[in-house]
């Protein structure tokens, strides 16, 4: 698989994974929303009264989700089929970079890996860049300063070290 292909270092899931996963679930669903709900609802509508119709309640409850699901996991294959790895930077931090921060307030280091939310995992060093922290860390330097500001309130930040995608692309 091409670099440009990957998320990451040795070990990650591929973004063609990613997408791959999230198209298996969307055909999943469109089978579900097209051939099963209507099969369910027309069962459900059959058995009378639909005041009290706690199985037809049901139906269209997940049909509602369901719909809600599709419309998301179409949204963001679309915007996956759009990531082009060679425009994440070179010299700052991006998709795919692993950082470690000086917590300025605590003197301690914490490292992260910044992913795409489909892989995102805090307890394992894998941030989204979508997410508050994410977002705060992305296009930043080596010896850059960072103030990230978290329900916890204001926290301070120094990039110490910074290994990009293309860097790891290269061991």
């Amino acid at each position: 698989m091409a670099r440009s292909e990957k998320t990451g270092g040795r070990g990650d899931v591929p973004l063609e994974e990613i997408k791959r996963q999230l198209a298996t679930e969307l055909k999943v669903l469109e089978h579900e929303f097209r051939v099963e709900l209507p099969r369910e609802i027309k069962t459900a509508v059959a058995m009378g009264d639909l005041r009290e119709n706690a199985e037809y309640k049901a139906a269209l409850e997940r049909q509602a989700y369901v719909r809600a699901r599709i419309g998301d996991l179409r949204e963001r294959l679309s915007s996956l089929s759009l990531v082009n790895m060679d425009r994440v930077p070179r010299d700052r931090a991006g998709l795919g970079s692993s950082v470690k921060l000086l917590d300025l307030d605590s003197d301690q280091e914490v490292d992260y890996e910044l992913v795409v939310p489909e892989m995102a995992s805090p307890e394992r060093g894998k941030l989204s860049i979508a997410s508050p922290i994410g977002r705060s860390l992305v296009g930043k330097r080596e010896e850059d300063e960072i103030t990230i500001e978290t329900p916890a309130g204001r926290r301070n930040f120094e990039l110490l070290k910074l290994v990009t995608i293309h860097q790891k692309g290269q061991d």
